[in-house]
């Protein structure tokens, strides 16, 4: 009888084992394939799950077809290029190690005239990272981070580091830490959606970038450059940086930046400025940029100057301009801006106001001297304060600014697209004397270096 009874149970036994072991056997290994591909070939591995980590030392097409994925097994990076010309397309990529210090990503890229494209990269702590590495493509790749590590402890979708005249596009990074660029120049980084990240774009010591048409949402900041200079960012959505730090485009000791055309939406601060220009004789050039639905739309840590906003809509913001301390922002250039709150009249109907666009600050700000008081902006009883303030002011305001040619139509032809920077040729001292070899092709001489209005007097030679 309990023969009987023992056997199925046993017989289960074996069987569940059996499956088990079954699930743990081991992946192929990729790198067989690697290793038998002669130079230049095209590598198409049969459809499946492939073990890795993978080593690619000499050109090559590595081609998943969309049918590959390779598991790393949570240790390292997923797959290294140590070499020049090699292609990686249509893979999925998970499981890298989860090591900071050694930079375990899904692909590590230590070479030049690679391209990195259509790839899936998932649970890889950082996603794609260039050391070292010039004249590269990453295009059309989504990526993602860790999905259990908190913010801070994800890697970044992509890092660029120490690397030159990479492009960069059509990427779509989420839930990742950073997108990184550290000391590194002439890389064009166009088209990419980077969202529910921490710094949607952090720029470190590097110059001579080019930021177009991408999109930033739902970041703790949307783009920040940070001791870099003669950056374009043209034409770039920036929306939702919201919470207590939340930026859209902010600036620390950074120079001869062109900020164009930009549309910077519903973020706890539009534009913060932080001793920036930092070089001496230099300005930071802010035009045709929509900066609207804002706690503030431009914030300064202290009064500064050099910086230049023309063209400007500002709109719906709770405060248009502030600075951390009682000062104004009237050292720097304020000219033909649309201010939704303007009260002047336009008589001649020229589209310019009559007189001059005026902002003050008030002694008694409440909601930035107390500032637990913030979380009251836009309450009616601050809004009555505020209005108080206005109305009978215990002291005399200061001048925050003042736009003599203020817009008085949203819609208006802008006057800066034919304009001179008065910034062209100037040196920058950053990283030592500037000469044409060592700005790796781009120009200093020319305010538009990557060409953008193509149509307009801004292109010097």
């Amino acid at each position: 009888m309990e023969r009987a009874f023992l056997l199925p149970v046993l017989t289960a036994f074996l069987i569940a084992a059996a499956g088990t072991a079954s699930l743990a056997a081991p992946l192929p290994p990729l790198q067989k394939l690697i290793d038998a591909a002669k130079p230049g070939a095209l590598v198409q591995p049969a459809p499946g799950v492939y073990a890795g980590p993978v080593l690619i030392s000499k050109a090559l097409t590595l081609d998943g077809q969309g049918k590959v994925t390779i598991d790393n097994g949570g240790k390292g990076s997923v797959i290294t290029i140590r070499g020049n010309g090699v292609t990686v397309k249509n893979l999925r990529l998970v499981h890298s190690g989860d090591q900071p210090n050694d930079i375990d990503a899904g692909i590590a890229v230590y070479g030049n005239d690679n391209v990195l494209k259509d790839n899936v990269i998932e649970e890889c702590l950082f996603g794609i990272s260039l050391q070292q590495s010039d004249h590269n493509v990453i295009r059309r790749n989504h990526i993602t981070s860790q999905a259990a590590a908190g913010l801070g402890m994800r890697g970044d979708g992509i890092r660029l580091w120490y690397s030159k005249n990479n492009r960069i596009e059509d990427n779509s990074i989420s839930k990742s830490r950073d997108f990184v660029v550290w000391y590194s120049a002439d890389n064009i980084i166009t088209r990419n959606t980077v969202s529910d990240g921490r710094y949607g774009l952090h720029f470190m010591y590097a110059r001579y970038n080019l930021v177009e048409n991408n999109t930033f949402a739902r970041n703790s900041t949307g783009i920040f450059l940070m001791y870099s200079d003669s950056v374009v960012v043209h034409h770039n959505r920036i929306i939702q940086a919201q919470g207590a730090t939340g930026i859209g485009i902010g600036f620390k000791e950074a120079s001869n930046l062109d900020i164009t055309d930009n549309d910077i939406l519903y973020n706890g601060t539009g534009l913060y400025l932080d001793v920036s220009p930092f070089q001496p004789d230099t300005s930071n050039r802010i035009y045709r940029n929509t900066i609207a639905f804002n706690d503030v739309g431009v914030a300064f840590l202290n009064d500064w100057h050099g910086n230049i906003f023309k063209d400007n809509k500002f709109m719906n913001n709770i405060r248009h301009v502030s600075v951390s301390t009682f000062a104004g922002a009237s050292h720097n250039i304020w000219q033909g801006n649309y201010w939704d709150d303007y009260e002047g009249f336009d008589r001649d109907h020229d589209g310019i106001g009559d007189t001059p666009f005026r902002l003050n600050v008030y002694a008694d700000r409440l909601w930035m001297d107390v500032p637990n008081a913030a979380f009251f902006k836009g309450s009616p009883t601050l809004s009555m304060l505020d209005f108080m303030e206005r109305l009978a002011p215990f002291t005399k305001p200061l001048l925050m600014l003042q736009d003599d040619r203020p817009r008085t139509r949203k819609a208006f032809t802008p006057a800066t697209l034919a304009m001179k920077s008065g910034n062209e040729g100037v040196n920058l001292h950053t990283f030592g004397l500037t000469t044409g070899a060592d700005k790796a092709g781009t120009s200093m001489k020319r305010l538009d270096p990557f060409g953008l209005y193509k149509n307009s007097e801004d292109k010097h030679d």
